[in-house]
């Protein structure tokens, strides 16, 4: 791997102590509880297999740094993970991103770990260094998952409180993010909205917007200048997670829904080990300042949406649209449009994989092959928009 060129500066402020990653200094005594914690060896023999992984358990003890732990552990653990679960993996775009400079990777999210740890993988085997990465405060319990996330970059991101509560969490994490690519030279993934698109029809919220520009100056261009943002679009062949999706989607419909306990964990678990065909992210290109001088012509909410829009543009440009979503868009609008991009055998196996997936619940099929086909055909429908 080519030599990361950049030099950031050692954060050694305490402002952000409550949300930060660990620096180098806690590293080891993070591995240490790692190695002590009983789930671990089942995690480490299921990615590196028994021998691997009692090699990996012992390197641990040895680890002094954020990149001994992400160079040896994650980046290998995700690689094996993309070997055993996918058809391959691709990225592009990441030419049009100087190396010196920390980006806002704003990104459509499918999966709750796989979308910016494969970016991790993306950046690490270009010569980049890695960016730091949100974690939902539902997701960041006391203990082995918090020692995992948080020596792997990820910071954490308050979801829950009143009104009062969570505007302060936003201007905190708002000048965090700001000052993690200002000051630090950071990169920073975070998803476009708060929680993954269940649909497929992804979105970009005014409201994570909103939190960026609640630091930074007052004129909204020059605020939004310096994030660096540059969008990022990520496609699955196959959706992670989909049964779980559709039986949300489906019980959400007249109810609000109420996850499960451990739902979280059983979501990630099943976005690792579920197969996922091809995966590739596009890193689109970075908003530009003549770009975001139009934000200035317009009241802050229009200017947001604004923005929203062009980001929305951009992740909509970079999918890869695989032969599951064309053939989800013909059986949901019965046409024949794309026939081109799929063979007949093709078509059957994706239906016969539909109904597989939706078997245990015969009362309500229809509806939710609807739900299911329109997690697929959402990506072909905002492609479309562009035209």
């Amino acid at each position: 791997m080519a030599e990361i060129i950049k030099s950031c500066p050692v954060d050694s402020s305490t402002k952000f102590d409550d949300l930060r990653p660990y620096r180098d200094a806690e590293i080891n005594a993070a591995m240490r509880r790692i190695a002590a914690d009983k789930k671990i060896c089942e995690i480490m023999h299921y990615v590196f297999g028994k021998e691997g992984g009692v090699k990996k358990m012992a390197d641990l003890h040895n680890f002094k740094s954020v990149r001994d732990f992400q160079e040896n552990v994650m980046n290998a653990a995700i690689n094996n993970i993309t070997k055993r679960t996918t058809d391959g993996f691709t990225c592009e775009g990441l030419e049009k991103l100087d190396k010196n400079k920390g980006y806002l990777f704003i990104s459509n999210h499918r999966d709750i770990l796989l979308d910016a740890a494969l970016l991790q993988v993306a950046l690490y085997s270009n010569g980049f260094d890695t960016s730091e990465i949100t974690f939902g405060n539902n997701l960041m319990q006391p203990g082995l998952v918090t020692d995992i996330g948080k020596s792997n970059k990820m910071f954490k991101v308050i979801r829950s409180g009143n009104a009062k509560d969570f505007y302060r969490c936003s201007m905190r994490l708002s000048d965090y993010i700001r000052y993690t690519l200002t000051q630090r030279c950071q990169s920073v993934w975070i998803a476009q909205r708060n929680g993954r698109t269940k649909n497929g029809d992804d979105k970009t919220s005014q409201t994570i917007l909103k939190m960026f520009s609640l630091s930074g100056g007052k004129i909204l261009s020059k605020n939004m200048e310096e994030l660096n943002i540059a969008p990022m679009s990520i496609s699955y062949q196959w959706e992670t997670c989909d049964k779980m999706k559709v039986r949300e989607l489906f019980l959400s419909q007249n109810h609000p829904y109420i996850k499960e306990p451990g739902e979280d964990m059983r979501s990630i678990l099943t976005g690792i080990m579920q197969p996922k065909g091809k995966v590739h992210i596009q890193i689109c290109k970075p908003i530009a300042p003549e770009e975001l001088e139009l934000l200035d012509n317009y009241d802050r909410n229009d200017a947001l949406a604004l923005l929203a829009h062009i980001i929305d543009r951009r992740i909509y440009d970079g999918y890869k649209l695989w032969n599951t979503n064309y053939i989800a868009y013909d059986m949901l609008y019965n046409t024949f449009k794309f026939t081109d991009r799929y063979t007949q055998e093709e078509y059957r196996n994706f239906s016969e994989r539909m109904h597989k997936t939706l078997e245990q619940w015969p009362d309500e099929l229809l509806p939710l092959m609807d739900l299911y086909l329109q997690i697929y055909s959402n990506p072909v429908v905002n492609k479309l928009s562009l035209e």
